[in-house]
């Protein structure tokens, strides 16, 4: 029984590989190339092929391959450009057989042929792949990838003539070893570099890892297409088919992740299996016979066996329920379900194929309802309210109506009242008749300011009705609460019980208390002299009130449910009111309830009247709500709005959003170089952008597709996708223009 087991080495290793049997494996890197035997519980090493006086380059091994067929043949790639040849039954110290110096710059990678064992193909940073015959020790041809460097190549298991290469434009090719002079197929496969690939054993799938951070398995049996896609959290450095397994495949990373994750590819956005003792990334992975064990090394010089008993499986950890809203404002809610499971069947145990535990996997199964909006019943209130409401341009009291206007056409009552008490408290009453006997602002502002603060603070406690249109402030107070039932009473009908009195604009009414068992409460607004008020006077105090020179029998007047009587000759004002603090906190509510418009759009048409308002406001949350809302408006594409929003906008950090460079520039399609000079040359490759249509360099409007990174011409493109799929280069990438 295999079980987890670890060695440390000297120094890190690039790559690993395993003889045909299973029982030998070989790391390789820049200062380590030994080889262990595989015990029950542990590694034991059992040559060491770096020794000799001779210690060069040829030592520094990028990676390494084990001879499927003649168990003492191994080949490295070196970082020197050669590729060495070691037979491990030579009889001296040094094992080295022979080496090929036929690359120019560094070699990534190595293969040998599953059927003829005398064949190996190398692929090098310098473009090109070559094969070697080791018995005439020569190479025997060159294949041009016209690429800057060539990441992985491997021999097909189907076809013996066959391999795959990947370079790091992100290409994947497919070659005839009988034909050097062109590939049989290419193809764009990912939008960055390629680290490796993998053919599978059982079917034509052939899995291409890249730095996008994906992993794709390519369906190889006629035109490539693509099968499955694999999203990683890091780039992919190495990925290997699990065997007896038709849908895992394990990979390790090349940045940030330390883990061995094992793949369901029907499952690509959570590993089936990790592995997660390494304490840097890992560099090689390979299986052995058995499809539960796995052997990985790492740069933290540790080489590791790991069994499935000890993996981590997070698919078992993972919440079963989802829940999404969309900006649209439909929801989608995914759970899982069980299944049901078929009668037991009569036939023994022994004649039935037991289930692994992949297709035990695949067995899981949920379901997704999504539940959409009614567009004939709700109104997208936000883009409605932003296409309609006026901030600038118009006097302070017809941008406030206007808006309170648009609110209550959509149904928000509450937003069209704060408008409207805005309104109020930031316009001065109009007196056509002004002249020495008009009552001083001062005092309409204190009764105006006192009905808005019972509106915002909901103290009045009757219900939101149909709003006036009327042009006075104290007007449309009057003509909304007209009728209704709450602390204010407003009746001047005919016929209803005493007739009503105006105060100052205001409607009053006489209300006169029946006989009852208990003292009235004093009136708060009279303060110390309470005691001697009309409400809570003796008897005695009450005949010497009753018999000044003001009073008679007219009633007193009750101003919003609060009697106003005269106590020592002197009328009860309503106390003075900072108004600012309430507002704001109304302001603050609504953005807490995910309604940022509206104290944005009202800070906005306050103008210069916002600056009281604005210390109650702290700087950091003003720049929130501001925030919120341009991210609101650039969702919904509203971008005359948003430019609107920042240009009218107080804070300085918001109105330097618009002067932001919006330059977009080009890049050479070989070297991702920037185009900041030249927008069609590429000074370090010295390329031309050039249409792929006509082949004439593109001087003006240039489009490309982002999925094969070709292009040329606007019109020659868009008139050739319009009859043609494919991209006009002949890569084979289906390309399509929006």
């Amino acid at each position: 029984m295999s079980k987890t087991i670890f060695i440390t080495q000297e120094g890190p290793a690039n790559a690993l590989a395993l003889n045909k049997d299973y029982t030998h494996v070989v790391i390789a890197g820049r200062n380590v190339f030994k080889i262990f035997s595989i015990e029950e519980d542990e590694f034991v090493e059992y040559c060491n092929l770096r020794v000799g006086k001779n210690l060069n380059l040829n030592f520094s091994c990028n990676d390494v391959a084990w001879n499927v067929v003649d168990d003492h043949i191994l080949a490295t790639a070196a970082t020197n450009g050669a590729v060495v040849v070691w037979n491990l039954n030579r009889p001296s110290r040094s094992k080295q057989e022979h080496v090929f110096s036929d690359h120019k710059r560094t070699v990534n990678k190595v293969s040998f042929n599953r059927i003829e064992p005398n064949w190996l193909i190398s692929g090098s940073q310098d473009g090109t792949m070559k094969t070697f015959d080791l018995r005439t020790k020569l190479a025997t041809n060159t294949f041009y990838s016209n690429t800057e460097s060539v990441r992985d190549v491997q021999f097909s298991p189907h076809s013996h003539i066959s391999f795959a290469s990947v370079s790091e434009n992100g290409n994947v090719q497919t070659w005839d070893v009988r034909r050097p002079d062109k590939p049989v197929l290419q193809f764009a496969a990912h939008s960055g570099p390629i680290f490796a690939c993998d053919w599978h054993p059982e079917t034509s799938w052939l899995a291409t890892a890249s730095r996008d951070k994906t992993i794709k398995v390519w369906d190889m049996s006629g035109r490539p297409s693509l099968e499955y896609t694999i999203s990683t959290i890091a780039s992919v450095g190495r990925v290997k088919w699990r065997p007896q397994h038709k849908y895992h495949i394990a990979s390790v990373a090349l940045v940030v992740d330390c883990s061995v994750n094992v793949w369901d590819v029907r499952r690509p956005y959570i590993p089936y299996a990790v592995f997660t003792p390494h304490k840097d990334v890992a560099t090689g992975i390979s299986w052995r016979s058995d499809p539960n064990v796995c052997l990985s090394t790492s740069r933290d010089c540790t080489l590791y066996q790991h069994v499935f008993k000890d993996a981590i499986h997070p698919a078992l950890n993972a919440n079963p329920q989802a829940l999404a809203i969309s900006p649209q404002g439909h929801v989608a809610f995914a759970c899982r379900v069980n299944i049901s499971h078929s009668k037991p069947s009569k036939i023994p145990g022994i004649f039935r194929r037991t289930t692994n535990n992949s297709e035990e996997f695949r067995q899981a199964q949920s379901v997704l309802t999504v539940y959409t909006r009614q567009a004939n019943k709700e109104v997208d209130w936000l883009i409605t309210s932003a296409n309609r409401y006026i901030l600038s341009g118009k006097p302070f009291a017809e941008l406030c109506q206007h808006n309170s206007s648009v609110a209550q056409s959509l149904g928000r009552l509450a937003v069209s009242l704060v408008w409207k008490t805005v309104k109020i408290l930031y316009t001065k009453p109009h007196h056509p008749d002004s002249g020495p006997s008009t009552p001083p602002y001062e005092e309409e502002n204190e009764k105006r300011s006192y009905v808005a603060t019972k509106i915002i603070s909901g103290e009045s406690g009757t219900e939101l009705g149909d709003l006036s249109q009327g042009d006075s402030p104290a007007h449309d107070i009057d003509t909304e609460a007209e009728g209704m039932i709450g602390d204010f009473f407003f009746m001047d009908k005919p016929g209803q019980l005493n007739e009503p009195t105006k105060l100052d604009g205001l409607v009053t009414q006489d209300w006169t208390l029946p006989v009852e068992a208990f003292i009235p409460k004093p009136n708060p607004l009279n303060g110390g002299n309470s005691g001697k008020c009309a409400g809570n006077a003796s008897p005695s105090d009450q005949a010497s009130i009753n018999d000044t020179p003001d009073s008679n029998d007219e009633s007193q007047p009750d101003f919003g449910g609060l009697v106003i009587s005269k106590c020592d000759s002197a009328i009860s004002t309503v106390p003075s009111w900072d108004h600012c603090s309430i507002l704001a906190e109304a302001l603050r509510s609504h953005a807490e309830m995910g309604d940022v418009q509206t104290p944005v759009c009202i800070l906005i048409c306050l103008g210069d009247k916002r600056t009281q308002l604005l210390t109650h406001i702290d700087p950091v949350e003003q720049e929130a709500w501001i925030v919120s809302y341009l991210d609101l408006l650039s969702r919904h594409k509203l971008w005359v709005h948003s430019s609107q929003i920042i240009k009218l906008s107080w804070l300085p950090s918001i109105n330097e959003l618009n002067q932001q460079s919006t330059t977009v520039y080009t890049a050479c399609t070989q070297c991702y170089k920037p185009l900041n000079q030249v927008g069609w040359l590429c000074t370090k490759c010295d390329i031309q952008t050039v249409c792929s249509v006509c082949h004439q360099t593109v001087h003006g409007l240039y489009v490309w597709c982002q999925g094969c990174l070709h292009g040329g011409h606007l019109d020659h493109i868009k008139d050739w996708i319009k009859s043609n799929k494919y991209c006009p280069t002949g890569c084979g990438h289906p390309c399509e223009f929006s």
